[in-house]
């Protein structure tokens, strides 16, 4: 099995630099395998495609039978239908999303880049991986060092477009926190809405203690509600 590094300099030769001298006018984008090259038609698309076949079986490659395909960037100046009008690229998906422009009270249609569901499921496997509920050893400070580097990580990469498809994995890693408080603290056993309004009290008085809980998705939003009598008021 050939190595990544290796990989990539030999595509640098067989493909990008053969791209660079053979087609300067057409751009393309590559990391590791993953191609994308842009075109102006539907028939540019088709003649590069085989061209880019035949140039790769020279080098004994060949294209991915079912990732290869042609994508149709829909937006509001491009408004035909294709089948295919989205794909993925270093886990984000790009496709149609609503958009508004900057500095303008204007909404419209672009072809943009957000969260794709398997890089979501991905951060979903890592969360669960981290069993935070049975870590009942720790305190939540500790916790909050052991995950936010990464949690950081996914905000600092994936929440440069469209951050609120993170809500969902802000929301997974909240529901760890209240098992994890809920099998450490007897006072909050079996006691959901208790356990929330005791973290929405922590991320009140310390909202950096938790990288996603600086985004409306965390512990802090909501709306007043009564609360315990063992336990402090907060808002939800």
């Amino acid at each position: 099995m050939i190595s990544p590094l290796l990989a990539n300099l030999f595509l640098h030769y067989a493909f990008d630099e053969w791209m660079r001298r053979n087609h300067p006018h057409i751009p393309f984008e590559r990391y590791a395998d993953d191609i994308i090259v842009h075109c102006k038609s539907e028939r540019q698309a088709e003649w590069i495609k085989s061209v880019i076949e035949k140039r790769l079986l020279e080098c004994k490659l060949e294209l991915h039978p079912e990732k290869t395909q042609i994508v149709y960037c829909k937006d509001d100046y491009r408004r035909g239908n294709y089948v295919n009008e989205k794909f993925d690229f270093l886990g984000y998906t790009f496709r149609p999303r609503g958009a508004k422009a900057r500095h303008k009270k204007r909404f419209f249609v672009g072809f943009n880049p957000a969260l794709s569901n398997k890089a979501t499921k991905s951060m979903g496997d890592t969360i669960r991986g981290w069993e935070i509920h049975l870590m009942s050893d720790k305190s939540i400070e500790d916790i909050s060092r052991i995950i936010n580097s990464v949690v950081r990580g996914w905000i600092n990469y994936y929440g440069q477009y469209y951050r609120s498809a993170l809500y969902p994995t802000f929301n997974q890693l909240n529901k760890a926190l209240r098992k994890w408080a809920m099998r450490k603290y007897k006072r909050l056993r079996g006691r959901k809405r208790n356990t929330a309004l005791w973290l929405r009290r922590i991320a009140r008085r310390d909202r950096g203690l938790f990288a996603h809980w600086k985004f409306s998705a965390g512990p802090l939003a909501g709306r007043q509600e009564p609360c315990d009598g063992r336990l402090s008021c907060t808002d939800l």
